[in-house]
Order: C-alpha cells, then structure tokens, then sequence
C-alpha cells in the first residue's frame, strides 16, 4: 500500500474538530501602519544604502550570477567576486517586481496574497532540534515532522509552511528535503518554503508543487505555488548555494524573500539606523538579481534585524530594538511598493514567559509594521535552534488574539445597542437582555489557551498553567487531525518523483 493511500485509510473515522479556534479566512490590516521614522530619515537610510552598494559593493559567490550583473552594467571584480551597482539599477528593478501577488497551493481555497494590507503566518522554520514537555529536547526527526505538519493544517491561523519546521536528521541530509516537500504536499493542502540551497532543491520543490497542483512547471511560471527565503550572509555575501537557489526560483517564477540576517553588534553595526542601511543594501541587492534574471518574478522585501547580547555575543530577539526594526523594515519595504516578511522570535530555551513577552513584542512589531508575511510565527524557541510543541500552541493563541484585533469595530444601530441602554435600569445588568442573548455566543473571541476560571475552579481542575494546558491542546489537536483528501494518482506521482530523485541524488546528480 502507497504511503498516501495508508495514512488515509488511518484518518478515517475521526470526529470533527472541536477545538475552539478562529474559522478559515483572509487575514487583513486595516489600520494605517505606524511610523517609528519620519520620511526625512527614511530617505536618509536609502541614500546611505545606496552608498554601500556603489561604492562598497556585495560579495557573490556565484559565476552565473557575476555574469548577469556584467551583462547589465554593474562593476564586477572578478578576483573578489564584488559587485557594485548602481541606485539607477535598483529603480528599474523595483519597477518591474510586483507589489501585490498571489501563492497557490494544490488547495486553491488555501491561496494566500503577499502584498497590500494582507497578512499570513507561517510555522517556525528549520530548527535542528524538536521540543515537548513530555519527551524532553531532541534531535528533530522525520515523525515530529510530520506532527507538526498535522498541527500546522488542523490550525487556521497558519496559512503556510516553513522550510522544514524541524530538520529531519536521521534522513540524509542530500536528500531530506524530498521527504520534507512530500510530508508538506500530502499531510496538508497549503502552501510552503522550499529549500533554496542550490538549483537542484529549488528545482525539486517547484516540480513536486507543479505535480500536486495538476500542472507542468510552465504553467506554474505565471501562477506561482512556493516560496523561499534567500538568506544573506552579512555583512554583505551572497554565497553560491543561494544565489543560484534565488536565480533559480526567478527563473521559474516562483516566490523569494531576500532576508538579510542583520543582528546589531555582530554581522551589522550596532545601531539601528546603521543595521537598517545594510539590510535595505543587501535586500535590495537581491531584488535587482531576480529582476535581471526575470522581470516581474515575485519577490518580497525580508527583514530580520535585531540585536545581540552584547555580554555574550549570543543573539537576542523580541527586543524593543528588534520590535522597532520591524516597523522600521515595513516603512522602507512600502517606500520600494514591495511585499514585507517579517519574523518575530524570542531567545527563551522555554515555553515560558519569556518566550511568550518576547515573541509578542515582536509581533506587534510585525503587525504595527504591516508585515505581510509573518515568518517563524509559531513555534520558535532557543532562538530558533528549538521548535516547542507548547510554544506552537502558545504562539497560535496570540495570533489568534492578533487577527481578532484587526477584525474592524462596526459602529451601527444595532451595535450601538441604544434599545439594550433603554431597557436596563440604572445599576441593573445586561445578561438577560435580548441584545445580549441574541450574542452571547459570538460576541467576544474564544480562548484556544487561555483559562478565565476563578481559583477554586482552577485549582480543582489541576492547577495547570498556561505551559501544560498546551500540551494537552496539541495532543488533542493531533487526534481531530483531519488529513487533507488527495487524488489517489497525484500521491502516487509524487512517490513515484520522490523515489527518481533519490536514485538520481544517490549517483551524484544535483
């Protein structure tokens, strides 16, 4: 028996989900994004940007991609592989690279827009290690992959997948990313990160996304299914395996987020303004490649600046510098008219309070600053080394109080509630009133994590804190798992890629 048709014939029979959460729906930004920079300093941040790119230039690692930048009048040094462009380069790119644009995955209902006043969440993305308070830290491993893809489809308010929400380890690593993009197509319906390092895994995901989708690789061109994010190696290096992962998604049509990792006192200088100049260069670097290689590819402006323990060196997030970054990154991503992806995260080794006050700030940084795509979202621990089961669930209750909090105040007659005022006297109540009533069970959001019972209560039920009910949630969530439903033909099609692939990465094939 397939491995699709086996685990099809497991989920069947399971009962509908009775976990409280938010329904399936878009998520938008209504309110105006807050500005921590006057226009004046935004200006300031590009012109120095553009400074590091004429005149210091970024380091590539790439031929193909030197060749490009030669070929469209940039100054290369082929000896240092420095490349410097210059600002007239950088406005033809952010011309042709859209503002708005659509993910489709073999789900068409799970499309998701990156751009505008849209916003979607993402799982934590490629921790070595895998965490829950009942088993203790470990290797991350193909089983908890696959639980955690589960989590990532029963929940709503994650709309995509990371690249590899724990790193399988005991698969080979050549080949692991295969099993990974089939857990992802079968185990849910909605879209996800394919591993850019190099031609051959971007190559992979795109195929594997095109076959579950019903389509060839061409049509998918115009029609984009994945996305990826293009990690630059600040300050200032772009290696090989992602300049040729990025040219290669652009080739394709598919998505890229140039993401700078920017930590203040480490890989940028240890001031914002200065953090923010270097991300915006090495960023829009990037974004000039994709265009060369093809106009009008998909691409989003990546953020990840924060700061360092300055007494350690260790990195530190969910910082108030890190928080004001992510509105500040959001302020320069709107003045290039480009797609934000943004992250917040926490340095806790615990799904703790720390890892709940830290992952917050930051993501109101990432909400104030109309991210677009909130990656790392769910999950995250140890400063990403970690996924935490408990701090999934933790994470999924704050983005859930985060898109209650967007859903617009109406302010109408009924909502005004003036007959409701009329009919209650002076120091009465409103329980039993029909306004009341005809809402009570729609009125407020509902709690996943939260307990709003009274001590007595509380302590009656076990005393559980906030740490322990989640791992009772993510238990039960894994038991009213409900496996997307998948043609028969496109899994086995999948299996039948999957295992060519192998043969072929086994005789030293990319």
């Amino acid at each position: 028996m397939s491995r699709t048709r086996a685990r099809r014939s497991q989920s069947r029979g399971r009962t509908a989900t009775t976990l409280p959460q938010l329904p399936l729906r878009p998520v938008r930004n209504p309110y105006p994004p807050m500005a921590v920079l006057s226009d004046d300093q935004i200006e300031a941040i590009h012109l120095a940007s553009m400074r590091i790119l004429e005149e210091m230039g970024i380091e590539v690692m790439s031929p193909r991609a030197l060749a490009l930048f030669a070929k469209a009048g940039a100054t290369v040094d082929q000896e240092t592989a420095n490349v410097r462009i210059d600002r007239g380069l950088v406005e033809e790119a952010v011309k042709t690279a859209p503002s708005v644009y659509t993910l489709t995955p073999r789900n068409p209902a799970r499309r998701i827009v990156l751009g505008g006043v849209s916003i979607n969440f993402t799982l934590v993305a490629g921790p070595p290690n895998v965490h829950d308070m009942e088993r203790g830290r470990r290797a991350g491993n193909y089983r908890d992959y696959c639980d955690l893809v589960r989590l990532a489809q029963h929940f709503n308010c994650i709309h995509m997948l990371g690249n590899q929400v724990c790193a399988p380890m005991e698969l080979p690593a050549n080949s692991r990313h295969l099993d990974t993009y089939f857990a992802n197509l079968t185990l849910t319906d909605k879209c996800f990160h394919a591993t850019a390092i190099g031609r051959g895994r971007a190559l992979d995901g795109i195929e594997m996304m095109a076959i579950a989708r019903g389509m060839t690789v061409d049509e998918m061109r115009s029609d984009p299914g994945i996305t990826t994010i293009i990690s630059v190696n600040s300050p200032r290096r772009f290696d090989e395996a992602m300049a040729e992962g990025l040219m290669t998604m652009a080739e394709f049509g598919q998505s890229a987020a140039i993401t700078p990792f920017t930590l203040m006192g480490a890989m940028s200088p240890v001031t914002l303004a200065g953090a923010l100049a270097q991300q915006n260069a090495e960023a829009l670097f990037g974004v000039v490649l994709t265009q060369l290689v093809n106009p009008g590819a998909p691409v989003m402006y990546g953020a990840f600046t924060s700061n360092v323990d300055m007494r350690s060196g260790a990195p530190a997030f969910g910082t108030p510098e890190n928080t004001k970054a992510n509105i500040a990154s959001g302020q320069l991503a709107r003045r290039y008219r480009l797609p934000y992806r943004t992250t917040p995260g926490s340095a806790s080794n615990a799904a703790d309070a720390q890892g709940a006050y830290e992952t917050l700030m930051a993501l109101w940084g990432a909400i104030l600053g109309h991210g677009n795509l909130v990656y790392h979202a769910a999950g995250w621990q140890e400063g990403g080394l970690t996924v935490s089961f408990e701090k999934l669930i933790i994470d999924v209750e704050m983005i859930q109080h985060m898109i209650e909090f967007l859903k617009p105040i109406e302010v109408n007659e009924a909502e005004l509630a003036l007959d409701a005022l009329a009919g209650v006297s002076t120091g009465g109540h409103f329980f039993g009133e029909p306004h009341t009533l005809e809402r009570y069970s729609t009125a407020f959001y509902q709690p996943l994590l939260s307990n709003w019972q009274n001590f007595g209560s509380w302590t009656e039920s076990g005393s559980k804190d906030a740490t322990s009910r989640a791992t009772d949630i993510w238990k039960r969530a894994l038991a009213e798992y409900q496996e997307p439903v998948i043609d028969p033909a496109v899994g086995e099609a999948l299996e039948a890629y999957v295992a060519r692939r192998k043969e072929d990465i086994g005789a030293g094939e990319p």
